[in-house]
């Protein structure tokens, strides 16, 4: 039961956090992977900590704000490896600043990166896919896809969109038989909430107070329902959108 053996995923923003986690489960689960960033050097470390790391993986260069990129990085992967099985739109950045002070470049880069990017990555892969009989898409969104923040609201709006945009996809792609389904994580121990930390210093013991299992996830945390999601045991769930936060949204 969900195994992944002889599939081929493509995972964005992968050479570290959620992105990481995620691709450490899939290839525990039989899946070889292509990791696609902007930084080599984060890359190949990300590479060689995978299981099997000349066999199971490769990384890719690549900005995926830009179209060309997304083409060119899809393609690779699919000549490398043969066939794509899997994409995880997982890339993402946000700009901590109210949404009075957040400049035309800060909304720009949020959600060129966070929504244009993975709608890039799933026209990109759509052939692959069709090629390959169908495939998996898992969108990752936010608790901030659901309900609002201060310090957020360029990265808010960039995932709903992305919320929406697996909607779309499941009902559009479903005759090709791909399944698109959204990923919402909670407070994650990644690179991108040390920095929340930093800023925040009451974020901590405000986190861990709400969340009923009291502590931060990990990356790994959504490796699980990863795998389930792209395992032929899911091939009648899509368009769904799937909190993984230690209950943390339920609390009112």
């Amino acid at each position: 039961m969900f195994n992944l053996s002889g599939k081929v995923a493509i995972v964005t923003g992968g050479a570290s956090g959620i992105g990481l986690g995620i691709a450490h489960g899939m290839v525990a689960a039989g899946a070889r992977v292509a990791l696609v960033g902007r930084d080599p050097e984060k890359g190949r470390a990300a590479i060689s900590s995978l299981p099997g790391a000349s066999e199971s993986g490769v990384f890719i260069e690549a900005d995926i704000t830009k179209y060309s990129d997304c083409v060119e990085a899809i393609a690779h992967a699919e000549r490398y490896f043969g066939k794509l099985d899997i994409l995880v739109n997982n890339a993402g950045m946000n700009i901590r600043k109210q949404g009075h002070a957040l400049t035309v470049e800060d909304w720009h880069r949020i959600i060129d990166t966070n929504l244009s990017g993975a709608h890039f990555c799933g026209q990109a892969i759509h052939s692959a896919f069709v090629r390959s009989g169908g495939g998996k898409i898992i969108n990752i969104g936010s608790m901030l896809s659901l309900f609002g923040t201060t310090y957020g609201s360029a990265y808010a709006a960039s995932k709903g969109g992305i919320v929406q945009l697996g909607k779309a996809w499941a009902v559009e792609w479903a005759p090709d038989n791909i399944q698109v389904n959204t990923l919402l994580p909670g407070w994650i121990e990644t690179d991108l909430t040390a920095e929340a930390k930093r800023l925040f210093p009451d974020l901590d013991a405000s986190v861990l107070n709400r969340t009923p299992q009291r502590r931060w996830g990990t990356p790994r945390d959504l490796a699980g329902i990863a795998v389930a999601l792209c395992s032929r045991e899911c091939d009648f769930l899509t368009g769904a959108v799937i909190p993984v936060d230690g209950g943390y949204s339920i609390q009112g």
